[in-house]
């Protein structure tokens, strides 16, 4: 794949998935909720303060009436609610309202009531660049803050599982940092980075090839690999960027889009299915792409085509 429109397309033609939407009483999330039931992507189950809920459709003239409407006033406990909709099988996907990441992901991956799957959670995104030459996933821009490197061992994991449910098969995943040589010292994340790739190298990090540091420059373009004389099977070839650090991260999947005008979508991986996280800044094309994505992924996960 190299748009996301394909993304969109490719989970369309693979039907709708029960979504349940947890505290759905918020603009932008009914919004996406009715856009992503309209171009048969999901089957929404909104779950939260209904009456809040149908004001906002009144006011914005949207149609809730296909929907399973579930009661539940407290954020937190919609939250929960949500996700057992997942675990018990009457729902496929969770997705974000009007609520904290850090309150769906607490209910998502609590080990009793959850749907943990004993793995470290992160933000995976996927972003259409016309500056290059592919799709590409950014991670993790968004929850974990200064990852150490078993920390970054499961995010480099979520993200390959991502982007194999993309059709990639061997993901070539760049380590980011400022420059290419380790300095311990001053910049700890280049001798991780060096770290991760001598695992990979030696088989304990499977389905994706990692090299290490990488400047972002180094990462994506192949000439600037040249003429500072890197060779890497992943230099300006890279399908997954993993930054160093949140700000990084952050800076990163905000500069692409607000600056770069790349368009993008992002999931949260960690969990037995990802859980989708739409912004009320995001563009109705994001949204139904953060749908689309996680909707890939967890077909990809259960091994199913329906």
């Amino acid at each position: 794949m190299r748009r996301i429109a394909e993304i969109i397309e490719a989970a369309k033609a693979a039907g709708p998935l029960k979504v349940a939407v947890a505290a759905a009483q918020e603009e932008s999330a009914l919004e996406a909720a009715v856009d992503a039931w309209k171009n048969g992507l999901a089957l929404p189950i909104l779950v939260g303060d209904t009456a809040g809920m149908r004001a906002i459709a009144a006011d914005r003239g949207l149609d809730l009436s296909p929907f399973e409407l579930v009661e539940e006033k407290d954020n937190a406990r919609a939250a929960a609610l949500a996700v057992d909709l997942v675990r018990t099988g009457k729902a496929d996907l969770v997705m974000k309202g009007i609520i904290d990441t850090s309150v769906i992901l607490k209910a998502a991956l609590n080990k009793e009531s959850g749907i943990n799957a004993g793995r470290l959670a992160s933000h995976v995104a996927v972003m259409e660049s016309g500056h290059y030459h592919k799709l590409f996933l950014v991670t993790d821009a968004a929850i974990n803050i200064a990852p150490d490197v078993p920390a970054k061992l499961d995010i480099i994991r979520n993200a390959v599982e991502a982007a194999s449910a993309l059709g990639v098969a061997l993901p070539k995943v760049a380590l980011l940092a400022a420059v290419e040589k380790v300095n311990y010292e001053k910049m700890p994340c280049t001798a991780e980075a060096a770290i991760i790739t001598q695992m990979a190298r030696r088989g304990q990090l499977k389905g994706c090839v990692v090299d290490g540091p990488l400047a972002l420059d180094n990462a994506v373009s192949a000439e600037s690999a040249r003429i500072k004389k890197i060779v890497s099977e992943v230099a300006g070839d890279a399908d997954i960027l993993v930054a160093p650090d949140i700000e990084a991260g952050n800076v990163l999947y905000k500069s692409l889009l607000d600056l770069g005008g790349a368009r993008g979508a992002g999931i949260v991986m960690g969990a037995s299915r990802p859980i989708v996280l739409t912004s009320r800044a995001d563009t109705a094309e994001t949204k139904l792409a953060s749908i689309a994505f996680a909707s890939l992924v967890a077909r990809a996960r259960s091994g199913s085509k329906a």
